[in-house]
């Protein structure tokens, strides 16, 4: 695949001589999975910042509307909220076409001065479970199907309205319907031509089942580059979207009354063989017809033991929750069946595009954290020779028997916070810092009192 838009160092030079880029975004996903950082003058970062920069250690500690939570070992107000370094990839830096003369680099969070990596930040977590993956003779391969609802209403004006009322891009169930999609090519369009100039290969869009919900596909990569991939294509299509006068939201159920945006993810296993990576997953076994070798079993089955324990990583807010509904195109068990979109896992391709999707994640997944919970419970199923439960044949929705996700956030933090093989993969510091977190998610949430409540309640009670 081309390399469009991607720069190294010499070439980030080149155009800062030229007068084609004079700013530097400097990015790093929090435990939201949001982009953070700094914008630099472009000549200050070649003379000055390549080797890094230094951010506030509370990002990792912060709530959605950016207030310090307290309970967090990592960094708090007794150690006086001190810096951490941000050391740029520059194997991720790029020119990002939909803004003016700015290239961006995806940077690791560091502890200073010791340089090592800050263990709770997501992309650490990444990191290490790419390197134990490795340790075993693997690489992943990942692909992000991220799904969105589009409206011809600013940012601002839906902030102001408190999001109510906005005008959808589209009036009937757009999926596949190629006239809706027309009415909004000059968004998708406009996503399609940045992403794919900016290092991002797009493979298509296409509208969703859902009035002005459309799904943004993207090349499938390693898996480190699909998580740097997948938030900055939520970061492009919120800018330019902004910039159209538009407004789109990745929240996982924004409307109770239409389907849920998803973030199904695509992954296999491979390795390598006469000097070529090859597919791990194919092989001369047979499994509910799939030719498959063991690995692919294995990790299916381990997959699937342990997605209560770490469901927070696949649906980290109490809105995610609202997406598990029957007859909705989102799963409800964790059932998986050859290409059935009823099932949470569904077996897709064959040979060396045989890969297992996963229908859990909405559209508000952190993706380094999701495909960090792939690879410690894949790992932990072949370690350990897990196998997976039979296929399940027919409509996954009426199955009695079947394996049913956790129904709330609260309840995934329990099976998170006392899970062993989370302790072990991702480090007892890492869990507690993000039980914390996700349980601080789940308490603001009883706290609040909502508009249903008052239409409820306020005259009737």
């Amino acid at each position: 695949m081309s390399n469009r838009g991607m720069l190294d160092i010499e070439g980030l030079r080149s155009a800062v001589e030229d007068g084609s880029i004079d700013t530097a975004i400097l990015a790093f996903p929090d435990l939201y999975g949001r982009l953070m950082g700094k914008r630099l003058d472009a000549s200050f970062f070649l003379t000055d910042v390549a080797g890094g920069t230094h951010a506030c250690d509370y990002l990792f500690t912060v709530d959605m509307e950016m207030e310090p939570v307290s309970g967090y070992k990592f960094s708090n107000w007794e150690l006086g909220y001190g810096d951490m370094h941000l050391a740029p990839d520059i194997g991720t830096m790029r020119k990002v076409s939909w803004l003016d003369r700015t290239a961006l680099v995806i940077c690791d969070a560091e502890l200073e001065p010791s340089h090592k990596l800050v263990e709770v930040a997501p992309r650490s977590i990444l990191r290490n479970q790419v390197e134990r993956l490795r340790d075993a003779g693997f690489e992943a391969m990942a692909g992000s199907e991220l799904e969105y609802y589009q409206f011809r209403t600013s940012f601002m004006e839906a902030a102001q309205s408190e999001y109510r009322n906005l005008r959808e891009t589209g009036w009937y169930l757009e999926d596949y319907n190629l006239l809706q999609g027309s009415r909004t090519e000059d968004l998708n369009g406009a996503y399609r031509k940045h992403l794919a100039a900016s290092g991002i290969p797009v493979e298509s869009t296409k509208g969703e089942f859902g009035r002005g919900q459309h799904e943004l596909n993207i090349r499938y990569a390693p898996v480190l580059e699909m998580a740097d991939r997948h938030v900055i294509l939520k970061q492009a299509v919120k800018e330019i979207s902004e910039r159209l006068g538009a407004s789109v939201t990745f929240m996982a159920k924004p409307d109770a009354e239409q389907a849920g945006s998803s973030s199904h993810l695509h992954v296999s296993l491979w390795r390598e063989k006469d000097d070529l990576l090859t597919n791990a997953f194919s092989g001369d076994g047979r499994l509910a017809g799939i030719a498959c070798s063991d690995e692919f079993r294995w990790f299916l089955g381990g997959w699937m033991k342990y997605v209560p324990e770490f469901m927070v990583c696949y649906a980290p807010t109490v809105n995610s929750y609202k997406r598990f509904q029957a007859g909705s195109w989102a799963p409800t068990a964790a059932a998986w069946s050859p290409d059935n979109r009823t099932a949470g896992f569904r077996v897709v391709g064959s040979g060396p595009s045989l890969r297992i999707e996963c229908r859990i994640p909405g559209a508000d997944v952190n993706p380094y954290l999701a495909y960090s919970a792939v690879i410690a419970s894949g790992l932990a199923g072949i370690e350990e020779r897990i196998e997976p439960p039979p296929a399940y044949m027919g409509d996954v929705y009426s199955a009695s028997d079947a394996n049913m996700l956790p129904s709330s956030l609260e309840a995934a933090v329990e099976s998170f916070a006392v899970s062993e093989l989370a302790r072990s993969a991702f480090g007892s510091d890492v869990v507690e810092h993000y039980a914390h977190f996700y349980s601080t998610e789940a308490t603001a949430y009883r706290r609040a009192v909502t508009d249903w409540e008052r239409v409820r309640y306020f005259e009737r009670i």
